[in-house]
Parts: structure tokens; sequence; C-alpha cells
């Protein structure tokens, strides 16, 4: 993997991170950092499921995937094959 640190922070983690502890440093950071924007993820979406608003948009598009499953099914029957 390769990617672009800024100077100062480069130069920061250097300075306080031993040389043999930095992969293990950066992948626990990653690692921190990923499970911070899961449960802000978790969070919106939980605020979302509550706005009434959205739970109307979701039965609309509920019946719109049901109506297009029906439509995919019936079409289906009419394809030549190949």
């Amino acid at each position: 993997m390769t990617f672009s640190v800024p100077e100062p922070l480069a130069a920061q983690f250097l300075r306080r991170v031993p040389s043999r502890d930095r992969s293990r440093f950066v992948s626990e950071a990653l690692a921190a950092r990923l499970q911070e924007r899961d449960a802000a993820l978790i969070r919106a979406c939980e605020t979302a499921n509550q706005n009434l608003d959205v739970a109307e948009i979701e039965k609309e598009f509920d019946g719109i995937a049901k109506r297009w499953a029906t439509y995919r099914v019936t079409s289906a029957k009419f394809r030549a094959p190949g």
C-alpha cells in the first residue's frame, strides 16, 4: 500500500512511534477510524429510521421493488431463450 501523509504529520509519526511499532500503529489507527465511521453510519440510519417521512419513502420503494420483481418474473416467461 502506498499513500501520502502531510509532512508535519509524517515527521511527528516518525518521531513519536518507534519503527518496530509503526505498522501495528497504522493498522490500529485505521481500524479505529473505520469503527468510528461504522458507528456514525449506524447512528445516521437509526435517526433516519425514526423519521416518518423516510418511513413513507421506504414503503414506496418497497412497493416499487415488489412490482419490479413481479414484472421481471412475468417478463421472463415470455423471453426467447438465448
